[in-house]
């Protein structure tokens, strides 16, 4: 980054210099928009309904809202803070408040990386079923044909979707060591979503921000429209019933604490860098806090709303699949009442298909065990039925699938659903790769000329190495990426970034820094929240998600084609051993470089425009001095120029000195010399010109001084609107020239 003056006199700080042209976002809607649609993806989707459903239902909710406002805020708000006053990606913005710490922008490109090779295999599922919504009836409605009056045993021994979803799109193979080569499909499927990426991204911020307006917020209109439609399904108030009924008990349990929490933090997308990517292009003066709480606040409420559709559609599936299964045994006892084999004491109290749920239950646990089985008759409970396929993929391509069939005009729903799933994946992905591109094109500007070609490269690397993803077991490594290589990192990267601005370079340092530069003060609460805090919840969430990987070792779903169930197996070594070396692979850079640093030879003293260096008190005074002059010239130019101006206007108050932090009050930023905030007695007596009135300035208490010659603006202090000190404007903590003119 180019050097400038900085705003303020002293070390202050690499936030507040003044920076480069850079592209910008067309308004504050395509930036908020941009911020939402990265952070909003698939996992609020199938992610958070599932563990909202395990983990208490409303009990979960608020849970996660108090993590959100103690954990997800302050650190969204840092990495705006972060991006938007310094105006680079997530290396540089780390280079430059410490040259040690661009370890930490290298780590989450790295993880980006990582994430951009799996999460377009999601996207091209997304665009295979899209494109086989546009058939009457759906392929996944029927199970398919065997031979004459044969229907095909492993659907018929699942169900459609099911069989759909494992044997039509994925033919998956039974284990994740036996490859089974690409699927075509795929990989034509692939090339698509890295097409769409590339094209999206191939202008910068100019084209991706005017797909993010349809990315972002048609999959709301969707999702309400779905919601209209689910709750007017049979049994989906069930649902919504069970999803809002809290189980307190569940917050005296680690679990739900650390699967709030790594919700939270994936969510809003933190430790990607993609974050900082956006904000690096937005307004400098803008209000990054108030940003950072609009963003979480709408993520939560997306959370909330596609929620409420996954449990209105889950209840749905759960009453109808809990009726067939009550005709089932009803049809069971009647054959074996007709055959004389049931008890008299053992017959139902009434028709089973009527009976209530906890009336059946209790009919069903007094049968004798041996009964039970030879009958064939099983317990059919709501609440088994709603825990079954709502994790991960499987409740957007098996459970939404197979209610989407039973809904008039399937076809048309199925692809605004589809559509739904590619605007939140494509937002997400847009973001991922911006993180990555962002920092090249900061590190080598020579890029920006062939931005396109360099967006174009990428594409292409990205589609060559996502083709393993694109085998037939390629679901299975998908599934590790997103357990593990894309989420472990990320905890000690957020660590890290706390730490890089909460004790290397200075909470209350920070916080004032980002209060002169965007002019909008933050909540002092952040400066204890980043110190202890943040550090701790990360620290604990990693060591709680090694342990759980060390204690328990780590399983995934596989599908068996004799029996057409999913069944859990363990990893194969190989596969721990590619998993462990890719997350240490990504938090490598954070240690090497900051060794590097530490061992390397020592550089040059930087100039004085070089943040977090100290200067001598000579060349300090040296420099006032000839400011003071130069002011000086300033000044008597300035009063032949205003020699016959009118009167200027009624005076206005300035800034009590005693509620501003700086020397007035002994308060360093930061605990660094030179890094405070303006001290008015201080810099208005630097200006040796004599200036009226001070007494009734000094009576009024907001300044102090000598009645003469003592008194006036100083340009290394404040950054006034007409000449000296920076080309901000008038700041919140300074007046203009006019301004302190007129009240003395």
């Amino acid at each position: 980054m180019q050097k400038a003056q900085p705003v303020l006199g002293g070390d202050a700080g690499p936030l507040q210099e003044e920076v480069p042209p850079r592209p910008a976002w067309t308004s504050k809607a395509q930036y908020i928009l941009a911020q939402l649609g990265f952070s909003v993806g698939l996992g609020n989707v199938w992610r958070f309904p599932y563990l909202c459903h395990q983990n208490g239902g409303g009990a979960f909710l608020l849970l996660y809202l108090l993590l959100l406002f103690l954990l997800g805020i302050p650190l969204l708000f840092l990495e705006l803070a972060a991006g938007q006053c310094l105006r680079q990606g997530s290396v540089g913005v780390w280079r430059s408040i410490s040259p040690r710490l661009a370890g930490i922008g290298l780590a989450s490109c790295l993880v980006c990386m990582f994430v951009a090779l799996y999460y377009n295999v999601i996207i091209a599922w997304s665009l295979l079923y899209l494109a086989r919504s546009f058939q009457h009836p759906l392929p996944w409605q029927s199970c398919p044909s065997a031979g004459p009056n044969r229907t095909e045993p492993e659907c018929a021994l699942s169900s459609p979707t099911t069989y759909f979803w494992y044997r039509q799109t994925l033919d998956v193979t039974p284990e994740m060591g036996v490859g089974g080569g690409l699927q075509p499909a795929l990989v034509g499927g692939l090339l698509g979503a890295w097409a769409l990426v590339g094209a999206s991204l191939l202008k910068g911020i100019k084209s991706s921000g005017k797909v993010l307006y349809v990315s972002t917020l048609f999959p709301y209109l969707v999702l309400f429209c779905l919601l209209v439609r689910g709750l007017l399904l049979e049994g989906a108030p069930e649902g919504v019933r069970i999803m809002f009924t809290p189980k307190v008990s569940v917050w005296g349990t680690g679990q739900a604490w650390r699967q709030a929490a790594t919700q939270v933090f994936f969510a809003l997308g933190l430790g990607f860098g993609s974050v900082i990517a956006y904000a690096s292009y937005g307004a400098r003066r803008s209000d990054c806090h108030r940003d950072a709480v609009l963003v979480a606040g709408l993520n939560a409420l997306t959370s909330l709303l596609a929620t409420l559709v996954v449990f209105a559609v889950l209840g749905a599936r759960a009453t109808r699949r809990t009726q067939h299964c009550l005709r089932r045994n009803a049809e069971l006892v009647s054959r074996a009442l007709a055959l004389g084999g049931l008890p008299e004491t053992a017959r139902p109290p009434g028709n089973l298909t009527a009976l209530p749920a906890p009336q059946y239950s209790a009919w069903l646990q007094g049968l004798p065990p041996a009964l039970r089985d030879a009958l064939g008759v099983t317990d059919c409970r709501l609440e088994e039925e709603m825990n079954k396929g709502v994790e991960g993929p499987g409740l957007a391509f098996i459970v939404f699938t197979e209610t989407l069939t039973l809904l008039p005009a399937a076809p048309l729903w199925s692809t605004l659903f589809f559509l739904t799933l590619l605007g939140l994946g494509l937002g997400t992905m847009l973001g991922t790769a911006q993180a990555v591109l962002t920092p090249l094109l900061d590190a080598f500007p020579v890029l920006r000329r062939r931005r396109a070609l360099l967006t174009v490269l990428c594409c292409a690397g990205g589609f060559v190495l996502g083709l393993p993803f694109a085998q037939r077991s390629g679901s299975y490594l998908v599934a590790a990426f997103d357990d593990y290589v894309a989420t472990l990192p990320l905890l000690a990267v957020a660590a890290c970034e706390a730490v890089a601005v909460a004790w290397v370079y200075g909470a209350e340092r920070f916080l004032a820094a980002v209060w002169e530069v965007t002019g909008h003060r933050p909540w002092q609460l952040y400066g204890p929240l980043w110190r202890f805090g943040s550090p701790g919840a990360m620290v604990a969430l990693l060591g709680a998600s090694l342990g759980q990987l060390a204690l328990h070792p780590p399983t995934y779903q596989a599908w068996d084609r004799a029996t057409a169930t999913s069944w859990r197996r363990p990893y194969p070594p190989w596969a721990m051993a590619l998993t462990l070396g890719l997350m240490v692979v990504a938090v490598l850079p954070i240690p090497l470089v900051a060794l590097r640093g530490m061992l390397g030879p020592p550089r040059d003293p930087p100039g004085p425009q070089d943040q977090g260096e100290e200067r001598g008190e000579e060349e300090e005074e040296e420099e006032e001095e000839e400011e003071e002059e130069e002011e000086e010239e300033e000044e008597e130019e300035e009063e032949e120029s205003v020699t016959d101006a009118p009167p200027p206007a009624a005076p206005r108050a300035l800034p009590d000195p005693a509620s501003l932090p700086g020397r007035a009050g002994r308060r360093p930023i930061g605990g660094r010399r030179g890094a405070l905030l303006p001290d008015w007695p201080r810099c208005l007596r630097r200006e040796r010109r004599p200036l009226a009135g001070l007494e009734e300035v000094e009576r009024s208490g907001v300044l102090r001084g000598r009645a003469e010659g003592g008194a006036g603006p100083h340009p290394r202090c404040c950054p006034f609107k007409n000449g000296g000190g920076g080309d901000y404007g008038t700041s919140s903590l300074c007046p203009s020239r006019g301004d302190a003119r007129r009240a003395l």
